[in-house]
């Protein structure tokens, strides 16, 4: 058996009540460590927290938070510190599918998709790194996707706000190696979740093998928990000369390395 060295660790997950974020937050209960998770639904998020803990055996913490506003920001990563002393590890995961042609995009949802996807991996980072300095060292990995790096058409703001979420990743990867903060994204395909449930029509598994015969180089829609063990292996002890990196977790779709 791999040991990640994650036992003991304190990790933040935004977005944390459902798909990625949840089967992130799983995984790294499973794997020992302490895991705050939030979401804007504090039904939602508390049902997530219990079934994790259950699942588990492991310290979950749900906090109610919309990381587009800065001061429910600040209350999450205040909370994990009064609960547990420190932070560790930081998946910045919150965000939505707004893909759209360019005319039919209006200044509102520009600046709501910016303020959610660059602005909360923004804040978030900003309030943990303090704290990862203090313990020598952390981890970051910021969720993008490959249409950041190479756009389709009508996939508006999603591929511009990706794109920054790039280059935020980089930024700090080159800031902060010397405080042995690795920084870190995993660029996201096709992943069965429930966004795309609730827009098939009709028979569910038909419509994930339609979407993969047509878009999958591996001809299957990943499952969220295949990601959760890459972002598990990012963050571990095992990864510590990884940063700065882009990783397509996407079955081949992408049309960049």
């Amino acid at each position: 058996m791999l040991d990640l060295g994650l036992n003991g660790k304190v990790a933040i997950i935004t977005g944390g009540s459902d798909g990625l974020g949840r089967a992130a937050a799983e995984k790294l209960a499973a794997e020992g460590a302490r895991v705050a998770i939030c979401a804007r639904r504090k039904e939602h998020l508390d049902q997530a927290a219990d079934e994790i803990r259950k699942a588990t055996g492991g310290q979950v913490l749900a906090q109610v938070a919309d990381v587009s506003r800065a001061a429910d920001c600040e209350g999450l990563v205040n909370a994990v510190v009064a609960q547990w002393g420190a932070v560790d590890i930081l998946l910045n995961n919150a965000g939505t599918s707004a893909a759209a042609a360019f005319e039919k995009v209006d200044d509102e949802t520009w600046q709501a998709d910016w303020d959610l996807k660059v602005m909360g991996a923004v804040r978030m980072s900003r309030l943990v790194i303090p704290h990862m300095k203090k313990r020598g060292g952390g981890r970051i990995v910021n969720i993008t996707t490959v249409g950041g790096k190479a756009p389709q058409p009508r996939a508006l703001p999603t591929s511009v706000t990706r794109a920054a979420g790039l280059n935020l990743t980089k930024s700090l990867a080159n800031e902060y190696a010397a405080d042995n903060i690795r920084v870190n994204t995993i660029c996201i395909g096709l992943v069965r979740s429930a966004q795309i449930a609730r827009r098939a029509k009709g028979d569910l598994e038909a419509h994930y093998a339609e979407l993969a015969k047509q878009r999958v180089p591996l001809g299957r829609v990943a499952h969220a928990s295949e990601f959760a063990d890459l972002f598990a292996f990012l963050v571990s002890e095992r990864a510590t000369y990884i940063t700065g990196a882009s990783v397509n977790f996407d079955g081949g779709s992408g049309m960049t390395v």
